[in-house]
């Protein structure tokens, strides 16, 4: 009687997902995967502290603090992605001073570098400022309320203050106003998706008028019009406070077109 044998592929296959499965098992953790910073303002919110803790394979515990500043007003913060080397871990922290310059209404971007090396019983922490970037286009103030979303390789940033916005290269901070759709009301925020899709809304909570603007991860406009759209994360709340709302519901824009094949050259 003949043996039956399991198809080639589909042997070959249970051994890649085999090796895919042991590979997953053997990727090392983030060094400071245990551990956290937490961020404190002070000073009418011209200082910001921040403290790491948690623990490592050896301890537990909070393990350095510092503080940054001081600045006009703190407008708005991120963290960059961390990169890993060896027991090095690598993130930038962003801070945007929108009441910056001696008018006190400038708005300056400010890349601090933070690097932990972590031990099985310790985390040495150091924070440098390596870069502090003018953003004149955008106008800032004690009062200013300032919106910021990023993209792997952009900051996109923008005040009430006024109706323009910009991106800056994380690379080389480089600054790059944004074409917007609507001239007049300011911008009231900037919210992105988890795909890098970014969304700068300007609103008049007066008048009414709005408008949108969608910008993909590399800064290049995919999509605008009037109403105050904005976009949701999977990680961050959007706040609804600086919102304004909309006059006009999203089905009424419901359209499709047929894309042109491009013809080869």
């Amino acid at each position: 009687m003949p043996t039956l044998r399991a198809p080639r592929t589909l042997t070959t296959c249970t051994i890649l997902l085999a090796l895919c499965t042991a590979l997953a098992a053997q990727t090392p953790a983030a060094p400071d995967a245990t551990l956290f910073t937490t961020y404190s303002l002070f000073s009418g919110e011209q200082t910001l502290d921040w403290i790491v803790c948690g623990s490592t394979t050896g301890s537990s515990g909070c393990y350095a603090s510092g503080t940054l500043g001081p600045f006009g007003k703190i407008g708005a913060m991120i963290e960059g992605n961390p990169s890993v080397s060896g027991s090095t871990v690598t993130r930038m922290i962003y801070v945007v001073d929108t009441a910056s310059g001696t008018s006190g209404t400038g708005v300056t971007l400010n890349a601090y570098k933070k690097t932990d090396t972590v031990s099985s019983t310790s985390d040495t922490v150091k924070v440098t400022l390596i870069k502090s970037v003018s953003l004149p286009t955008l106008t800032g103030g004690i009062t200013a309320t300032c919106s910021m979303a990023a993209t792997p390789t952009l900051l996109f940033i923008g005040t009430n203050q006024g109706e323009q916005a910009v991106y800056v290269k994380k690379s080389n901070f480089s600054v790059t106003p944004v074409g917007l759709y609507i001239i007049g009301p300011p911008v009231t925020s900037i919210t992105v998706d988890k795909y890098g899709y970014v969304t700068v809304t300007q609103g008049d909570f007066t008048s009414g008028t709005n408008g949108f603007t969608v910008f993909n991860s590399t800064g290049a406009a995919e999509e605008d019009g009037g109403g105050a759209e904005f976009m949701l994360d999977t990680t961050a709340a959007t706040s609804t406070a600086n919102l304004p709302p909309s006059t006009t519901h999203l089905s009424e824009r419901l359209a499709t077109h047929p894309v042109t094949p491009r013809q080869p050259e």
